[in-house]
Order: C-alpha cells, then sequence, then structure tokens
C-alpha cells in the first residue's frame, strides 16, 4: 500500500510540473505596470511579468481595434489585470488606453517599435547565414580568377566564375566551404555551413564562364569560393516566442565563432530543424548533462540526472538543423549540451 501511495504521489506530482510548464506563471515581485522604454526588447518584459517568458502569447491581450496590437513602442505601459479570474497583460500609453487615442494622436512606424530580441546580435547571420547539402555546394559555379589574373578579389573588383548561371539571376551570395554538421548520436549528416564572403552582380555569360563584379566582400573573394543565388524565401526577423508544437529533443552542435564554451547573446547551432517542426520563435530549455560518478558507498556507477542551465530561442531554421540565441545561461553552456521543449 506504501508504494502504492508513493507512486500515486510521485505520478501526481509529474502530472503538476508538466501541467505548471504549459501554464504561464507569474514572478512571485510581479509588478502591476512596466513602462517601456528603449532599448527594452519583448523578451525582457516578458521576463519582467513571467517565470516562463515563452508564454506571454496566452497572456496577452491585444486591442482589436488597433490595427497592429503586437507593437509596443517606448512610453507605453503594460499592465497585469485580470479577466475572468486569469492574469492578462495589456497596452496602454501614458495618457491613457490606447483604444481611446484619436489617428493622428500618436504618429509612430512599425521600425520604432521594440524588437523581440536584440537584433543587433543576429543581423549577419538573419539574411546570409546558410546550410546547405555537400550536392547543392558542389553544383554552385565557383570562382576561377580575378580580373588582370588576380588571384584575390575585393569589393568593387570584376571576377570570372564557372558554373551554369541563369540570365534571370542578376545577384549571387559569395560562400566559402564551412564546417560540416554531423549529428553526434547517429552520425547522419545534417549539412554544411556556407561562410558568407561577400556579394556579386552578374555582368555577362559566355558559354559557362561568367563575368561579375563583387558588390561586398567580408573578406578577400578567393578561387575556389561558391557563388549560390538569392533565397526566395522571406527571411522574418519579427518572432513570438512560443514553445515548439511537440516534443522535441536534441543537442547545441557548434557555437559560432568556432568557440565551445556558450555564453549569453551567443549563436548556437542545433540538431534538430523545420524536419523535426522546429519554427523561429520556438524556444527551448538547455540542460547540462549529469555526471556518472562511482557510489563511493553502495558501489558501482550512478549516473546524475541532468541539470537544466538555460534557454534559447530559434531565429532561423533550416531542414535539418536550426540558428538559436542563448537567451538566459545560469551557468556556462558548452557543445553537447541537451536541447528539450522548456
Amino acid at each position: 500500500m506504501k508504494k502504492y501511495f508513493i507512486a500515486l504521489s510521485l505520478a501526481l506530482f509529474v502530472a503538476n510540473l508538466a501541467f505548471s510548464q504549459s501554464e504561464p506563471r507569474l514572478r512571485a515581485d510581479v509588478p502591476d505596470t512596466y513602462t517601456v522604454v528603449r532599448g527594452d526588447t519583448l523578451w525582457d518584459i516578458s521576463a519582467t511579468f513571467l517565470q516562463n517568458p515563452w508564454m506571454w502569447p496566452e497572456i496577452w491581450h491585444v486591442n482589436t481595434q488597433i490595427e497592429n496590437p503586437h507593437l509596443i513602442y517606448p512610453g507605453d505601459v503594460i499592465r497585469l489585470i485580470y479577466l475572468d479570474g486569469q492574469p492578462r497583460l495589456t497596452v496602454t500609453n501614458r495618457q491613457g488606453p490606447v483604444m481611446k487615442l484619436t489617428p493622428n494622436a500618436r504618429v509612430l512606424t512599425a521600425a520604432e517599435s521594440i524588437e523581440t530580441i536584440p537584433l543587433d546580435r543576429i543581423n549577419s547571420f538573419l539574411s546570409r547565414s546558410r546550410v546547405v547539402t555537400k550536392e547543392e555546394l558542389e553544383a554552385a559555379p565557383y570562382v576561377v580568377a580575378g580580373g588582370d589574373d588576380h588571384l584575390i578579389v575585393g569589393a568593387g573588383d570584376n571576377f570570372y566564375a564557372r558554373g551554369q548561371f541563369s540570365v534571370e539571376e542578376a545577384v549571387y551570395g559569395i560562400y566559402r566551404e564551412g564546417e560540416e554538421y554531423r549529428d553526434p548520436e547517429t552520425r547522419e549528416r545534417l549539412g554544411i555551413q556556407a561562410l558568407d564572403i561577400g556579394s556579386s552582380e552578374l555582368r555577362t555569360v559566355t558559354g559557362e564562364v561568367g563575368t561579375l563584379k563583387a558588390t561586398r566582400s567580408r573578406e578577400e573573394i578567393r578561387v575556389g569560393d561558391r557563388l549560390l543565388r538569392q533565397e526566395e524565401r522571406p527571411i522574418d526577423s519579427t518572432f513570438f516566442p512560443s514553445p515548439p508544437a511537440g516534443e522535441i529533443e536534441g543537442v547545441i552542435l557548434v557555437v559560432e565563432g568556432g568557440l565551445t564554451q556558450v555564453g549569453k547573446m551567443d549563436v548556437v547551432v542545433i540538431n534538430r530543424g523545420a524536419r523535426e517542426g522546429v519554427v523561429p520563435g520556438n524556444v527551448f530549455a538547455v540542460y547540462k548533462r549529469g555526471a556518472r560518478i562511482r557510489d563511493r558507498i553502495g558501489g558501482g556507477r550512478v549516473q546524475l540526472p541532468d541539470e537544466r542551465a538555460g534557454l534559447l530561442m530559434v531565429f532561423r531554421a533550416f531542414e535539418k538543423v536550426s540558428l538559436g540565441l542563448v537567451l538566459e545561461a545560469d551557468q556556462g553552456l558548452a557543445v553537447n549540451d541537451k536541447i528539450r521543449n522548456p
């Protein structure tokens, strides 16, 4: 009977824990109001009110009379209210409720609204970072020479590339083969990092040789660098933090910049992507792997539990991998640390 009650208590604890993770939880020191200041992000504001800030859409009470009620501006006041006994966050401005404003009372562009996360930390990854297959990279045109037979080219220089060009494509990104991503457990090839070197414009094509002009270069363009067409899909820079739609587990594969340790606001690559249902905005908890230690009393070895150590949010999802920004790091994170639903 005692074992039965222990098992029942454990089941109830797990159920309550799962429920608490899927419901918005207010902070113990939650304020009644918060005035937005320049430099704030939506994540910062959500963390001011919630223990689990990725659940903010669950309590966000928008004003449907406003054209875009999700935008928040410096000077707005976020208020915690209760509707039918449930907590809700709503926006007013310094003069009173937004709904009472006349159309000319406050003219602000969407660009002046606060960001979800600090975009300056990920701007270079949003539009230019690419993960491609080995086949895609090998099939892409490649640089064979610079103008006047130069081997190294910079912005403003002409150069030549060999491969299949489309006369309808005028702009090509210039990339260099980077690290190959492999799943640490299955050893599946997940893709190759295409390092952004610059941009170019196609001038003429003669047979399979194209003449191009380098319009941008982050470093010298070299023989062998590959040309990839502009991606057709738009890159969204607006993110709405959310838990993944299903249960997803994975690991941190790489820290951008070649580091092994991960800190707050670092960009990381995880081994899960659109194939597994990952979308931009998904938030994952990061867990340090529990050590396997020797039991000095009972003998044998004991596996210690994984320890939650931080949070990251995906801002770009490729087919098999995703890029994420570390939003919280309670301790030093590292490559091969686990990620799972928050």
